[in-house]
């Protein structure tokens, strides 16, 4: 009889496949991205796709009745994740050699468990008592998740608790007399309905990948659980081993389920113009160079009639969709990084899932991310499964990042080097790579990056920062510093080299982790520090404007936004001799570079530009020539030749582009 119910359990998986396959098309097709109504309902009732796929369904569902009847529940439930097997397998774009080795690793594991399972002693028989406590057990967390207003996942997640819980009573009800078996049979249907209408809230929530892999992991797991708890059929411990490759398996394919796509968003692209969807782990509300850089991207391009989409985590937690200025923000759902909590990070499978809702939803032209974290990598490697042309532009250094840890530096420098080569594999399925500075193109090349580097600058409005000067004829010279006050830009320098210069002042634009330590420290030095923190982008202005110098004392620099800010201020600039910014400070021309470290050095160039108005005037001058090549307009065309490229488009021509 074991044999005649594990043929059954097959055939039903296989049934239960095609219908989910089928139920998900017809309800992402009437209802995406909410729950479905009564009037999606009603649709779907006059729906014979629907109706097919519902008939299979309701076939599976008999030969899985018939086999727990016939066999232990752990021999028959766990063959029910042939189901997401079978989806894979006649999917397009999966069955790659990752999915095949997957596919082997369920066969295995789910054959190896039943097989255990069902050499195991059979159990006493299930009292009625047992079995309806079971069944209560589901009406209340059918009633939970039907008030409920969650996710595709945790919708999916309770759909497969009922699920399994309706064939535990089911299994139960096979062993008891007739009265008591109709009862408890009945309570089983129930149950398994209230999880089908939580299935198709699933489907109109999220892919299919998300309802398959979720509910075929859950499913067996709680017919199990309930098995060896409250039935007493407990598999053998060599059970266990088996379940883990057959979990590691299934892990893999509930990620290569494929999407049925829904419909294109309805925003409408010039014929010159593309769609591009942006990849930034960072954005707004954070405030840094990479984040900024996404926005004035996202921006400038919308402005120059293409259809723009960024991809990046929620600032507060909740995945939400947004309109701004001419382009559509897609956040994902985020949590807060432990040791940093202003910024949030996407976890892996929940930035995988959100990068395919995302493609889908939008058919891009091409796809260009800003980082190899969470929401790149995504985007990237989904990407290339639906084959849309990607590109990278890297902003990473690992001192941005690794000095907000508490590690000490052997284990940081650790970090830093798995993260380059974490970068590299990533940045594989990019078809271009750019970076900012030749510099930092040099450093891609030192890590292994194996393909130059295209190095297409962050851009600035130079117009935006060219203010008048308005700077104090009285008073004493203000040397100013924008930027995060953290660790990598050491601010303790600039202040430190300001002890000796008491008719010079510092005005320091930003927030960070050390600004306490900072106030603290100019207090003990006696310097005459201002911390204005965050300020508005017309104050930020108007700081440019009456600073006399700059200074950046950072290290870790790809090309310092705010240096090229005070650059076409007109200031000139004393900045470390680190990384990108000696591509933009010209020593003795437009400012001067320093030994990182060399505070008596920054003394030195504040005192002699604080004694010398006429010096200050020329190199200001030069900053604005030496940052003209930078202008936003330049950097977007050339993001824009890039796009055309890879989207195998020719370049525009001269109509089109004063249009």
């Amino acid at each position: 009889m074991t044999a005649v119910a594990i043929a059954c359990a097959l055939v039903a998986a296989a049934l239960f496949a095609v219908a989910a396959t089928r139920q998900h098309t017809e309800v992402a097709g009437l209802a995406v991205d909410r729950a479905p109504g009564l009037r999606t309902l009603s649709r779907l009732l006059r729906s014979p796709g629907w109706w097919a796929a519902t008939g299979l369904a309701a076939g599976a569902g008999l030969l899985h009745l018939v086999a727990l009847a016939l066999a232990p529940l752990p021999v028959v439930q766990p063959l029910g994740v042939f189901s997401l097997v079978l989806t894979v397998l006649f999917g397009p774009r999966a069955r790659t050699r990752r999915v095949v080795a997957a596919v082997g690793l369920v066969v295995a594991g789910v054959a190896g468990f039943v097989a255990f399972a069902a050499s195991a002693a059979p159990a006493a028989a299930i009292g009625a008592g047992t079995a309806e406590g079971v069944a209560v057990t589901g009406f209340v967390l059918a009633a939970l998740g039907w008030f409920a207003r969650a996710g595709c996942a945790a919708t999916a997640a309770s759909a497969a608790v009922l699920f399994g819980l309706g064939s535990s009573v089911v299994h139960a009800a096979a062993s008891q007399p007739p009265a008591t078996a109709a009862l408890l049979a009945g309570q089983a249907l129930l149950l398994l309905g209230a999880g089908g209408v939580l299935l198709h809230r699933a489907y109109a929530a999220g892919p299919a990948a998300v309802v398959v892999g979720t509910a075929t992991v859950l499913d067996p797991l709680t017919a199990v659980a309930v098995a060896a708890l409250a039935y007493g059929e407990v598999p053998p411990p060599a059970a266990a081993f088996a379940a883990v490759v057959a979990l590691a398996g299934v892990r893999v394919l509930a990620g290569a389920v494929p999407e049925v796509p829904p419909k294109p968003e309805e925003n409408p692209v010039p014929p010159t113009g593309l769609r591009v969807l942006i990849g930034a782990d960072t954005f707004p509300p954070d405030i840094n160079g990479a984040a900024f850089f996404a926005e004035r991207l996202a921006r400038g391009l919308a402005g120059r009639g293409h259809d723009v989409h960024v991809a990046c985590p929620s600032g507060d937690g909740p995945a939400r969709t947004e309109r701004r200025d001419g382009y559509t923000i897609h956040r994902i759902r985020s949590r807060a990084i432990p040791f940093h909590g202003e910024y949030r990070f996407c976890t892996p499978g929940r930035a995988r899932t959100a990068a395919a809702a995302i493609l889908d939803r939008v058919r891009p032209d091409v796809v260009h991310v800003q980082a190899h974290f969470g929401v790149g990598r995504a985007l990237l490697a989904t990407a290339v499964e639906r084959n849309v042309p990607g590109m990278a532009t890297n902003h990473f250094m690992p001192d941005n990042l690794l000095g907000y840890t508490p590690f000490p530096r052997r284990v940081q420098d650790a970090l830093a080097r798995w993260a380059w080569k974490d970068l590299v594999r990533v940045y594989r399925h990019a078809r271009i790579v750019t970076t900012p500075t030749p510099r930092a193109a040099e450093v891609l090349a030192g890590i292994g990056l194996g393909r130059p580097a295209e190095v297409v600058s962050c851009g600035i409005d130079l117009a935006h920062y060219a203010a008048p000067a308005a700077r104090p004829a009285e008073g004493p010279m203000s040397v100013l510093f924008v930027g995060r006050l953290d660790a990598e830009k050491n601010v303790d320098q600039l202040l430190r080299a300001l002890a000796p210069l008491p008719h010079v002042r510092a005005d320091l634009v930003g927030d960070g982790t050390r600004r306490r330590e900072l106030e603290a420290l100019a207090a003990e030095l006696g310097v005459r520090a201002a911390f204005h923190g965050f300020v508005s982008d017309a104050e930020l202005v108007r700081r440019y404007a009456e600073a006399d110098v700059f200074c950046m004392p950072g290290t870790a620099e790809l090309q310092s936004l705010a240096t090229m800010e005070a650059m076409a201020a007109g200031l000139p600039v004393i900045a470390a001799d680190a990384l990108a910014l000696p591509h933009l400070v010209r020593h003795g021309e437009n400012g001067y570079l320093f030994e990182p470290g060399a505070i008596t050095t920054i003394s030195r160039w504040i005192a002699d530009l604080a004694a010398d108005a006429d010096r200050r005037a020329r190199m200001g001058e030069a900053s604005r020539a030496i940052v003209a090549r930078h202008d936003i307009d330049g950097v977007l065309a050339a993001f824009e030749a890039q796009y055309r490229i890879l989207a195998g488009l020719p370049a525009p021509t001269a109509v089109e582009q004063a249009a």
